[in-house]
């Protein structure tokens, strides 16, 4: 409607693929294979995955093909039953978490995409049952902070995690990417994630 008014944006929406947004496309595998070997991820204003770095894939052992095939909505592989819910030791707190996360959004926005989405999220599965270790009693740091605790092979791996945007975007794909960035909470998990990053 403001195109036909005249009222031309500001800066210009492309896909990241278009070729103008080469150097942006490569600062971000920058950013996240710095991040390596600890995994992060980019994601667009409705949760689904524009690229991530090499650490992700092997946390996603035993999620559902399906929610894997592009294009990936990574709130949806997180909470779903057939995603890496039954992995996650937190899940209700976790699942609590991204739903206030995604409402502030829907709220802030008026995104009716973000709106359906956060609709489905919530018809998911409730956990009932109680974690087998409590993130409070694991750190210290709950209070601050809520992490991921996500049961693997190597044993629970325990995640914080950070959002990073562009901050002087001159476009609006690049401005509405934002990079989730997850560090390990302990000793361990880093130690888990060095030694996995020999394997690729």
């Amino acid at each position: 409607m403001l195109n036909a008014g005249g009222f031309a944006p500001v800066y210009p929406e492309r896909p990241l693929a278009d070729p103008a947004l080469d150097a942006a496309r490569r600062a971000v595998d920058r950013v996240l294979a710095a991040h390596e070997p600890y995994p992060a991820l980019a994601v667009d204003r409705h949760w689904t995955l524009v690229t991530a770095n090499r650490a992700v894939a092997p946390l996603l052992a035993g999620a559902s093909a399906a929610l894997l095939a592009p294009p990936v909505n990574v709130l949806r592989l997180s909470l779903h039953p057939d995603g890496l819910a039954p992995a996650i030791v937190n899940l209700a707190q976790w699942r609590s978490y991204l739903l206030q996360r995604l409402t502030r959004e829907c709220e802030s926005s008026g995104d009716a995409e973000l709106d359906d989405l956060l609709a489905e999220l919530k018809g998911y599965p409730v956990p009932s049952r109680a974690p087998p270790r409590s993130s409070v009693v694991a750190h210290a740091d709950a209070r601050v902070f809520v992490p991921l605790e996500l049961e693997t092979p190597a044993g629970v791996l325990s995640f914080i995690s950070t959002t990073t945007v562009f901050g002087t975007p001159v476009d609006v794909t690049v401005a509405e990417l934002a990079l989730e960035s997850f560090f390990p909470a302990d000793a361990a998990t880093a130690e888990c994630l060095r030694a996995l990053a020999e394997r690729y």
